[in-house]
């Protein structure tokens, strides 16, 4: 069946920034009729070109199957809400402030139907505080994407305490359709799985630079050829059942204590931001940039994604027929 033959409902995403703009091509190129929502028309004209170019890769890499023009004559650019009254899901994707996003939630559910699942893409923000004063909190939930949205098959869906099992069982039943392989939290907590993981990560990183053990490079270096070596193939379980895990247990005891527990932000990540480094975009962060080393890095980026992509859904755990073992009371 092609494309046009199962041609999904509508998806609104409200907010179109960069992220906004690839869920909007990731959901194009799905099937679905998207409206994509903005507070400023004239500075979003630019847009449909951006969702183009991204669909354009895509075709590239065969993660969309048809011509991009079709695909494009799905999107809709508006800046009123009420257009997207017919959504089945509405997505919110705008920074991460609480106010906002709670505020927009709210301005969407007195639009769409009473069936429209109401999304909010959050990086930790939990999903109970969206629900306050909302009038059908058992539709509303987190669905936390990456960038690149419309490449990675990375996505966790999460409940707040009001969410309906029936609301995250549509989303985790349509995010396999958006090339996905999703994780659906029990319960919410704060940072989700990713982020909490990843920003203990990152602290301790910091703490060995900051303590002297070590630099910047030597960190990357590592990482890169150590756990960048694996976590492609397996998650960290996966990986401590194929190397053995009563290793783990035994460097658990003696490791874990001396790990950096600080709460404040570290020094050198404070060092960074309050001199006015951003990364890639200015091309100052932790490294420092040429104008032409920055599109590098990016170019480069772009290519990766497509290839990891490649990689990971060749090793996906939806291909195994191994089980997670529950560990049971004796």
């Amino acid at each position: 069946m092609s494309i046009e033959e199962r041609t999904l409902g509508r998806v609104a995403v409200i907010g179109l920034g960069l992220m906004g703009r690839s869920i909007c091509a990731c959901l194009l190129a799905a099937g679905h009729r998207v409206t994509g929502v903005t507070n400023d028309l004239e500075g979003s004209a630019v847009v449909p070109q951006r969702i183009r170019d991204l669909l354009l890769e895509m075709r590239e890499e065969q993660l969309l199957l048809e011509d991009v023009d079709v695909a494009m004559r799905r999107f809709t650019l508006t800046n009123n809400l009420a257009d997207a009254a017919d959504a089945e899901v509405a997505i919110e994707s705008v920074t991460e402030d609480l106010a906002l996003k709670r505020a927009l939630l709210q301005d969407a559910e007195r639009v769409v139907s009473p069936a429209c699942i109401l999304a909010s893409n959050t990086s930790a923000l939990p999903v109970s505080l969206l629900q306050e004063g909302a009038q059908h909190p058992e539709r509303i939930v987190g669905i936390h994407w990456d960038e690149p949205a419309h490449v990675t098959r990375f996505m966790e869906i999460i409940p707040g305490k009001l969410t309906s099992q029936a609301c995250l069982d549509k989303v985790a039943a349509m995010a396999p359709l958006w090339g996905k392989e999703p994780s659906t939290l029990r319960k919410e907590i704060r940072g989700f799985i990713t982020n909490r993981i990843s920003y203990a990560m990152f602290r301790e990183a910091c703490h060995l630079v900051d303590s002297g053990v070590c630099t910047v490079e030597d960190v990357d270096r590592s990482l890169r050829n150590d756990v960048g070596w694996w976590i492609p193939f397996a998650g960290p379980f996966r990986y401590m059942d194929l190397m053995g895990v009563e290793a783990y247990h035994r460097v658990m005891a003696d490791l874990l204590p001396d790990l950096s527990n600080e709460k404040e932000i570290p020094k050198l990540m404070r060092d960074v931001v309050e001199s006015g480094g951003r990364g890639i975009s200015n091309g100052r962060g932790f490294y420092s940039y040429t104008e032409e080393e920055a599109k590098l890095w990016e170019s480069r980026f772009v290519e990766f994604n497509y290839k990891i992509r490649k990689l990971t859904a060749e090793y996906s755990e939806a291909s195994s027929s191994s089980k997670t073992r529950v560990v049971e009371d004796v």
